[in-house]
């Protein structure tokens, strides 16, 4: 049966060379299926995109549509700087001093999110052959309130929803005041996925408590309908990272990082800069690591990458700004000589570059304050264990235990991300800990993160949606 997706990224890009893929996990696991289905991905035309509104994919051999909702300065602001990026994103995170209610970010996600459902209900009319109901999949907290008008659309239409990021408590998501409009959005689909079970829990219960939703195991009873809400954890493309690593570039550069630090252990942090990223956190447990041992001061330094993100919003740029003092702070009280024991790299870096980075490092310190799942902790445990089969030694990765991921990769160390002196002590077990402890918690980390690739993800959630 042919698939129509909603996203609010496509899945091409323009490359000097034409179309390809975009970048990242969703398109690597989505992209295969539409190729093998047929159908469409409906996606964001941001303003000022020079893209087609709706084109063919591949060129050479077309096997479905993107189609691109077009969106002004304003509305674009409003719907995705605002709702979703200043409302959404902190509550569903716990961090509710971040929250930023207004009218007028209400408003412009309902418009937009009624554009993009009409947008999926017409190119599937085009798409989907005569007769058959189509399946739809939307994907995330942009979206919340596309399946109710689907389903209005089309009553007997299939209607997945993927939730990306954590689910709060009840408690918490009823702060939003559009919380019970966002719920009965969601309601129109017919299965809702989660990456843990306790985050599909709180779906239920937010159901159950703003909107007097029976429950019935893992399914919501709601205008005489079933809504499933079930765990479907996600993963990685764990071959592409496997691959990565074992480049002979991505050993030339793990060498390169590790000669240009003088040789000592390497913590690595990757991230956004994201205030949910437990960043400042992080930094102060590593301070707390060489103020309680003096004699590693020379011996270990924390590389941090943090990848630019929503510059412009107050709270990032906060945050970017906070994360140069503390570095600056850090380096000024213990570096000597040319040891530095901060390198804090706010820049991005390509897939093939990271997988070198996870080559290199010792430790990984992966810490959020709260997160969905975190793919991070995934790409490290897949890069470092292929290097490991190549002679390289087995790094250690620290798992904060409020990420989804801390319910899937057993052999993590596992750490309160505001814990900062239990954060420091695990880190100095971590850089002591012997070769064959190191080589079977990353055995059975690796055995974790193949368990949950992301092309298995995608088969087991389409699946369990059914239709076909």
């Amino acid at each position: 049966m042919s698939l129509v997706l909603i996203a609010n990224r496509a899945p091409i890009r323009r490359t000097d060379d034409g179309w390809a893929p975009s970048l990242g996990g969703l398109a690597s696991a989505l992209l295969p299926v539409l190729e093998d289905r047929g159908g469409a991905w409906v996606a964001m035309q941001e303003p000022g995109e020079d893209t087609p509104l709706q084109q063919s994919y591949p060129p050479d051999a077309p096997a479905f549509t993107v189609r691109r909702v077009p969106l002004e300065a304003d509305e674009f602001e409003a719907f995705y700087q605002g709702m979703a990026n200043r409302v959404l994103w902190p509550l569903a995170h716990y961090l509710v001093e971040h929250v930023e209610p207004d009218r007028t970010f209400r408003d412009a996600y309902r418009a937009v999110n009624r554009r993009f459902a009409h947008a999926a209900l017409d190119v599937a009319r085009q798409v989907v052959a005569g007769g058959t109901a189509p399946r739809f999949w939307v994907q995330d907290y942009h979206m919340m309130l596309v399946p109710e008008t689907l389903r209005t659309g089309m009553p007997d239409a299939r209607i997945g929803f993927f939730w990306h990021i954590p689910w709060p408590a009840p408690e918490v998501f009823r702060i939003l005041p559009s919380a019970r409009a966002l719920l009965r959005g969601l309601l129109g689909a017919d299965l809702l996925g989660f990456h843990t079970a306790g985050d599909a829990e709180n779906f239920r219960e937010s159901a159950r408590d703003l909107l007097g939703a029976e429950i019935d195991g893992a399914a919501v009873l709601w205008e005489g309908r079933r809504v499933r809400a079930e765990a479907h954890p996600i993963g990685i493309d764990v071959e592409r990272f496997e691959e990565l690593a074992t480049t002979p570039d991505a050993a030339r550069l793990a060498a390169e990082l590790r000669d240009d630090l003088g040789g000592v252990q390497i913590v690595l942090g990757v991230d956004r800069l994201d205030y949910t990223k437990g960043l400042l956190l992080r930094m102060e447990a590593f301070e707390r690591l060489l103020e309680k041992y003096p004699e590693r001061h020379g011996t270990v330094s924390l590389v941090q990458v943090a990848t630019p993100s929503r510059t412009g919003v107050p709270a990032y740029d906060r945050l970017k700004r906070d994360m140069d003092e503390a570095s600056g702070r850090i380096n000024g009280r213990f570096a000597r000589g040319a040891w530095a024991p901060v390198r804090y790299r706010h820049q991005s870096f390509d897939p093939a570059e990271l997988a070198a980075f996870y080559r290199a490092a010792d430790v990984a310190l992966v810490t959020p304050l709260r997160d969905g799942m975190n793919l991070v902790a995934h790409e490290y445990a897949a890069s470092n264990a292929a290097a490991v089969a190549e002679g390289a030694n087995p790094g250690v990765l620290i798992l904060s235990e409020l990420a989804g991921a801390a319910d899937y990769l057993d052999g993590a160390v596992l750490v309160n991300p505001y814990d900062a002196d239990g954060v420091a002590q695990h880190l100095a077990d971590a850089l002591d800990m012997p070769e064959d402890e190191r080589a079977a918690r990353l055995g059975r980390l690796v055995g974790a993160v193949r368990k949950l690739d992301v092309h298995g993800w995608a088969q087991r959630f389409l699946e369990s949606l059914g239709g076909e």
